[in-house]
Order: structure tokens, then C-alpha cells, then sequence
């Protein structure tokens, strides 16, 4: 009747089984073999002697193993693959498959007159020493089941569990003992589970396969952050393999003796591709540097000593001069000063440099200096309500704030820069230094700036419409007010 049970179960497995796992349930037939051939040999041994005795026993255990197997393979392998989400892990399925044949054995035991409890208590010292000798291995099976019950990770995940970038693999296996990495040069790394369990576990496959990877460039410090960000997030967005979403961004990371520091920051999709897309990366931000003609520097520490001749000095000086006297000659309430005068202007006044979107100046603040744009593009803001609002932009030639520098009134709006903003300082100590000595422009420039105020003003404020009119003999007294200092009275109409 045993043997037809197990012929019966056997036949079952092989039919539900997938046909991928079909070869299975080859142990229980070969269990059933073995039951053959003990049973044959007990035909030829007395009932009562003690080779009859382990021949029936030797029959009774691959029997029930048999079964046991089929079942097992019926059991887990078939129903409950098909009914639970994801399979069993295979040290869970190890733990069962072993738990049948220790019932196995016990149930033979049992038929053969021994009593397993009795067993078990006679031989304590046995089982101390095999718990001694089995700590790591006992260790490694309890940290995989805790593993697979908080379920880190999974086969075919990319983890890293080292802070060696070579430890970084592909999962392709998950037993009782250890975990199987096949790391990018098809290494296959064997990791104890009761290491896995001891350290900080990186997944790059969960909880999405996109992941983040960065590329460090360096640049000239001559060489601005804008037109840096713009030439490297152009690059890195048109590289194969770069994500659109999320998307690149490029940041300032310092100031290093190589020059400036940028790190690209891209998404990738596939991590098995991390080095190719990487590599791909930097091939096309060499390409956009070599382009802009900006050498990548290297780590430099070098002396050097020059002796500059005082006519080196002043044609330098003389060149930096003229650059701004050009920019000063633009500036349309600056043309009533005389020749020598804008001439002393450039040469006293100061080159500052502002970044996209950072504030110049800001509404409501109190100046002594005044602005003229050499290079680059500014907003006109101005709150309202609560609210900023960009009502003009100003570009190279204009001026802005010479009416706190000529009269010290608080700032009426506040100036963003637009673009990378080259902007020339002029201050009130170096006006007045220059007025005291040249009186008679003042008359002229109240009148110009008297007028530019009226139409800053209509622009402005342009719901004030019975705003009163700034007379220049008004605004030149202010200016003397300022400025301290005594002057004739203004010309006759």
C-alpha cells in the first residue's frame, strides 16, 4: 500500500510541476529504488536477525523519504508557488525539505524500539559539542533567515555591502549558508549571511531602478560659474544613456588648488551601464571644455617672481582706464562732466561682477554708490502689494542708483542681475572729491537727473498721476545738501 501511495505521489509531482522543474522529483524515485533493493535483500535474510532488522528499517525510511519528497515538491513547489506572490526563498525551502527527513528518521527510530526523547537526553554533551563547532554555520543560517524575512534585497538586485567599490554586484543567488554577488568584471563574490547581516546593505535596484551617478570636472578660476554651468549641463543632457527625468544639474563644489570644482549630477536607468554612461559623460564634457577653449587643469605648485617695470605698471593701469572711460561716456548725465573729470572717474572707479539672479541693490536701502553696466543684463523690481514685479531691464551703457549716490535717498527699486552682470562703482566720497573742484557741472547734472527722475518715475509709478514734477533747482539743492558743500547761485534762465 506504501509503495502505491508513493508511486501515486510521485506521478503528481512530475504532472505539477512546471516543466522546468520536472527533473525533481527524480530523488523520490530513486528513494523508491533503494526501497526496492532493501526490500529484495530482506528476502534473503532471516526475520529475526539483525540484518533482517535493518533491511525492513532501510525499507521503511527510503519509503517515507519518497513520499516525503513528493509531497514536499507537491506542497511548496507547486501549490504554494502558484498561489503566493513570490516564491519561497530557497534557505526556507532548504529548512523544510530538512525538517522532512529529520521526521523521517525520527519515525524510523521510533519502529526500530528507540525512543527519540530518550535519545535527545542522552546525549547532551554530543549536541554542546556540535553546537560549539556549529556557531558560524548556525550563525550564517539564522542572519539569511533574517534576510529573507526583512527581504533587503533580492536576486537580481545590485547591492554594495562594503565601502569597496570593487564589492559592488549583482545578486544571483540567496542559499542557507551565503549570499552570490557576479560583480562588473563577472567575479563571483561569496558573502557569509552573517556578514550581509552585520553591515550597511546599499540596494541600487530599490525602491526604483533609476539611479543617481555624478562626474567631478575642474575649470580655470578665470572662467565664470555661469558660463560653466551652462556649457557642462548641455553636455552632460545630451550623453547616451542620460536620463531626461529626473534632471541633470550642475553644481559650484569649491575652490581646490586645481581651480574651481564642478560636479555634474545625472540619472541612469540601468546600473549594470554605470561605467559606459559614466564614461560617456565625461567624453562629451572633455569635448564641450575643448570647445569653449578651457583647459582642465592639473595640480600646480609653482613659484613665481616677476619684475615689472613702473612703464609695464602704468600701461596696464592706462588700459583699464580707458576700458571704463568708454563705458563712463555712455552714461548720458555723466557727459556734462568735462573730459578730465570723466578721465579721473574711470580711473577711481571699481569692476564688481554679479551672478544670474543675485541682487545688486534692494528697494528701500540706504547708498552712497551708483552703477554703470559694462557687461551683461539687469531687472528693474519693484514690490508692490506685497509682490515683486520686473518692470525694465537695463543693459550695458545704462546707469542705476545715481540718485541715492547724488542725493541720499533710499533705494526706489530693487536691481537683480539678469545675465553674468559686469557693472562699474562709483561712490559718493569720490563725487564729492571731484565736484569740490569742478562746481559748476553741478547746475548741469541736477538738470538731467531732474528729468531722468520725472521719467523713472512716469514708468514707476505711473498710477500717481498728480505726482509733483522734480524741479532741478530742487534736486541741486539736495545735491549740495548731500554733498556739503557751498556753491554759487544757479544761472539765469
Amino acid at each position: 500500500m506504501g509503495v502505491i501511495v508513493a508511486l501515486v505521489l510521485w506521478v503528481a509531482a512530475r504532472l505539477l510541476l512546471p516543466p522546468e522543474e520536472r527533473r525533481l522529483p527524480r530523488l523520490s524515485l530513486f528513494f523508491l529504488v533503494l526501497f526496492g533493493l532493501a526490500w529484495t535483500g530482506s528476502l534473503f535474510a532471516p526475520a529475526e536477525s539483525t540484518a533482517g532488522r535493518l533491511t525492513r528499517l532501510c525499507e521503511l525510511f527510503m519509503l517515507l523519504a519518497s513520499i516525503g519528497h513528493s509531497l514536499f515538491l507537491i506542497v511548496i513547489r507547486a501549490v504554494l508557488a502558484k498561489r503566493l506572490a513570490f516564491p519561497l526563498p530557497r534557505i526556507v525551502q532548504d529548512i523544510i525539505q530538512v525538517g522532512v527527513y529529520i521526521a523521517v528518521a525520527l519515525i524510523t527510530l521510533r519502529a526500530a524500539g528507540v525512543e527519540p526523547s530518550s535519545l535527545l537526553a542522552t546525549s547532551a554533551l554530543l549536541t554542546a559539542v556540535l553546537g560549539l563547532s556549529l556557531q558560524d554555520t548556525l550563525g550564517n543560517m539564522f542572519a539569511g533567515l533574517a534576510i529573507q524575512a526583512e527581504r533587503p534585497f533580492q536576486v537580481g538586485d545590485w547591492i554594495q555591502y562594503d565601502a569597496t567599490q570593487e564589492n559592488v554586484g549583482e545578486v544571483t543567488e540567496i542559499n542557507w549558508r551565503a549570499t552570490k554577488l557576479i560583480t562588473q568584471d563577472r567575479v563571483v563574490i561569496t558573502v557569509p549571511n552573517g556578514a550581509l547581516a552585520k553591515s550597511s546593505i546599499r540596494n541600487f535596484s530599490r525602491p526604483e531602478s533609476v539611479t543617481r551617478r555624478t562626474a567631478t570636472i575642474f575649470a580655470p578660476y578665470d572662467v565664470s560659474p555661469d558660463r560653466m554651468h551652462q556649457a557642462l549641463l548641455r553636455a552632460a543632457q545630451e550623453a547616451p544613456g542620460v536620463l531626461a527625468v529626473p534632471p541633470v544639474t550642475v553644481i559650484t563644489k569649491g575652490f581646490t588648488e586645481r581651480g574651481t570644482e564642478y560636479v555634474v549630477r545625472f540619472f541612469i536607468e540601468n546600473f549594470r551601464d554605470r561605467d559606459p554612461i559614466t564614461s560617456a559623460v565625461y567624453d562629451r564634457l572633455w569635448y564641450a571644455m575643448a570647445r569653449l577653449k578651457v583647459p582642465i587643469p592639473v595640480p600646480r605648485r609653482r613659484i613665481e617672481i616677476e619684475q615689472l617695470s613702473n612703464e609695464m605698471d602704468v600701461r596696464v593701469a592706462e588700459q583699464a582706464a580707458d576700458r571704463r572711460l568708454r563705458t563712463l561716456e555712455q552714461v548720458d548725465f555723466l557727459q556734462a562732466l568735462p573730459h578730465e573729470l570723466l578721465t579721473e572717474l574711470a580711473r577711481r572707479a571699481e569692476t564688481r561682477v554679479y551672478a544670474p539672479g543675485e541682487y545688486v541693490i534692494h528697494q528701500g536701502d540706504s547708498g552712497d554708490e551708483m552703477f554703470i553696466i559694462e557687461r551683461g543684463e539687469v531687472g528693474v523690481m519693484l514690490e508692490r502689494k506685497a509682490n515683486e514685479q520686473h518692470v525694465a531691464a537695463l543693459r550695458p551703457g545704462q546707469c542705476f542708483g545715481e540718485m541715492s549716490v547724488m542725493t541720499g535717498e533710499p533705494r526706489k527699486a530693487s536691481i537683480r542681475a539678469i545675465t553674468e552682470t559686469h557693472v562699474l562703482v562709483l561712490g559718493k566720497q569720490t563725487f564729492k572729491e571731484l565736484l569740490e573742484k569742478n562746481e559748476g557741472v553741478l547746475e548741469d547734472i541736477s538738470e538731467i537727473l531732474a528729468d531722468r527722475h520725472q521719467q523713472l518715475d512716469e514708468a514707476v509709478v505711473h498710477e500717481e498721476s498728480n505726482e509733483r514734477k522734480t524741479e532741478p533747482a530742487l534736486l541741486l539743492n539736495r545735491i549740495k545738501s548731500f554733498f556739503s558743500v557751498s556753491l554759487p547761485p544757479p544761472k539765469n534762465p
